[in-house]
């Protein structure tokens, strides 16, 4: 299983502890990892190795800024090959302009979308697939009219939505304002409130008080704070016998 982090905040802040226990994580999730943060512009990370192999993620940590948001990415690869193009994040721009940023814990079984972009994505994953139909679906709306930030949000919620039945779609996607954050696994991520903003993790990165995130339902952040809440959904992934077994196997 891969992991996920992602944090948003009102103000720069010093997150180099959280992602260093983060990237630890990397003996259990040994197939790459990725990185997106703020320096004087949006930078992508990305490595095929395991984060405690890379010869020059301690050092990007150790030099980082203090951050306002950041998404980290250490894979398990069940889907696709280990390379460098089947990392994550995956980035992409709308026909607006606007930059999209994804990381996805999670299976696609069930998606038009599993086909449809074979042929045009880089890699081989379903989450890059994923993230190239929420783009297209998002250009479509766009091709109509631009939307402002709710629609933007009600877009990528009834996206989400329409699409968890049947798979396990642990995300979370910014778009150079709001960072939407969704779970639909139990016991599968968690955040912790900061003084000025709040981080999400798949596991808790230390003693405070971190808090499950709720199932089936999208949420937006920005600036540290909660601005868009979506229904709860019924996209609750369950996990079949045949899924479990074939994790524990990739897991011995």
């Amino acid at each position: 299983m891969c992991e996920l982090l992602g944090f948003t905040s009102a103000k720069s802040v010093d997150i180099s502890d959280y992602l260093r226990t983060f990237f630890s994580h990397s003996d259990k999730n040994p197939h790459g990892w990725g990185m997106m943060y703020e320096a004087d512009r949006r930078e992508i990370l990305k490595e095929a190795v395991s984060a405690e192999d890379s010869t020059f993620l301690s050092d990007v940590i150790d030099y980082m800024p203090p951050q306002k948001t950041a998404l980290a990415h250490i894979r398990f690869a069940t889907v696709g090959t280990i390379s460098e193009r089947n990392c994550h994040p995956f980035t992409g721009t709308d026909i607006s302009g606007r930059e999209w940023t994804l990381i996805h814990n999670g299976t696609i079984f069930n998606g038009r979308h599993n086909h449809r972009y074979s042929a045009v994505q880089s890699g081989d994953t379903d989450s890059e697939r994923f993230f190239l139909s929420l783009l297209d679906n998002m250009n479509e709306h766009i091709a109509r009219s631009v939307p402002n930030e709710r629609e933007r949000f009600e877009i990528v919620n009834h996206f989400i939505a329409e699409n968890a039945p049947r798979n396990k779609l642990n995300l979370m996607i910014y778009d150079g304002e709001l960072l939407y954050v969704h779970k639909n696994l139990k016991n599968t991520l968690c955040f912790k409130r900061l003084e000025d903003g709040i981080i999400f993790a798949t596991k808790p990165l230390d003693d405070g008080a971190w808090i499950p995130f709720p199932m089936a339902q999208v949420i937006a952040y920005k600036h540290g704070r909660e601005v868009h809440r979506g229904d709860r959904h019924k996209g609750t992934f369950v996990p079949t016998l045949e899924y479990i077994t074939a994790m524990d196997a990739m897991y011995i």
